[in-house]
């Protein structure tokens, strides 16, 4: 009995408080509100998006004119002429420097330099436009930025065919394919596009500036250093050659190895190199 006589009266105090809050709302005005939004959206339509017919327009398939049959054009033509010419200059540049090494020349196989190799061409117009001069000394990090797969030199590391950044340069400046790049580098004892690097990967991947490289007619690649023993852990740190040791590249590691107090990538991987295993036998990739 006294169970059922605490539960009626707690019973009895909720049900004194449910009508108290109730009039409270009442007298609030809160349930007219309620009732005029409900009979707001009871009375509003939803809207229907009306459906319509999108037509697509198939535009026509671009073909060659190879496959059409058609005749070139008077322009196409030149074009494709000219183009077959500095290819088959390429080609024959190509067949001279696999009978000896690949800096040979035509005349009397002399050994030339990587930044400056051999290209016959028949179109002597060559011109650099106003947009491009003006263009080319731009990169205030000396990498150069107007492509030019005739006149350009690629750089071993990163790769980039583009006239070099160097005012004073002939070549990238007036496209004389007969003068060497000076915003290139040239091993000189391989004479081989593994010596070849620009001004900026140069300085950021070895710690090197291009002007005493200039200077020092003695100057070696990273291949050359190590193939003679002279510090069997200065590599050649670039994608390419690492994957050939079965390491991974190292990427954009400029960054931290100036944190560590690094003078460039160089340094830091022989540092590593030199921790890992101080005896090992560094094999050449060729």
């Amino acid at each position: 009995m006294g169970k059922l006589r605490t539960k009626s009266d707690y019973e009895s105090l909720r049900n004194a408080r449910i009508v108290e809050n109730q009039a409270r709302l009442a007298s609030l005005g809160v349930h007219k509100t309620i009732s005029d939004l409900r009979s707001i959206v009871s009375s509003a339509k939803p809207k229907v998006r009306k459906w319509q017919k999108k037509e697509y327009v198939i535009t026509p398939v671009r073909r060659s004119t190879r496959f059409k049959g058609t005749p070139l054009s008077s322009s196409l033509a030149s074009n494709s002429l000219r183009r077959s010419n500095r290819l088959r200059g390429k080609a024959i540049d190509f067949e001279e420097r696999e009978e000896g090494s690949d800096s040979y020349s035509s005349e009397g196989k002399e050994k030339r330099p990587a930044n400056a190799p051999l290209v016959m061409i028949d179109d002597a117009s060559l011109q650099l436009s106003p947009e491009d001069s003006s263009r080319r000394c731009n990169r205030k990090e000396g990498r150069g930025s107007v492509y030019n797969s005739i006149c350009g030199i690629c750089c071993h590391f990163c790769r980039q065919k583009t006239l070099c950044a160097e005012k004073d340069c002939k070549r990238c400046g007036n496209l004389d394919v007969n003068q060497p790049c000076i915003g290139k580098t040239d091993c000189s004892v391989c004479h081989s596009s593994n010596g070849v690097l620009c001004r900026a990967c140069l300085k950021i991947r070895y710690g090197e500036e291009l002007e005493e490289v200039r200077e020092n007619k003695e100057w070696m690649c990273p291949h050359c250093i190590e193939e003679k023993g002279i510090n069997p852990y200065w590599i050649c740190n670039s994608s390419l050659c690492l994957k050939n040791r079965k390491m991974t590249p190292t990427g954009i590691a400029i960054y931290r190895a100036r944190e560590l107090g690094y003078k460039s990538v160089a340094h830091l991987l022989m540092d590593e190199l030199q921790r890992k295993n101080p005896s090992r036998l560094m094999i050449c990739c060729k």
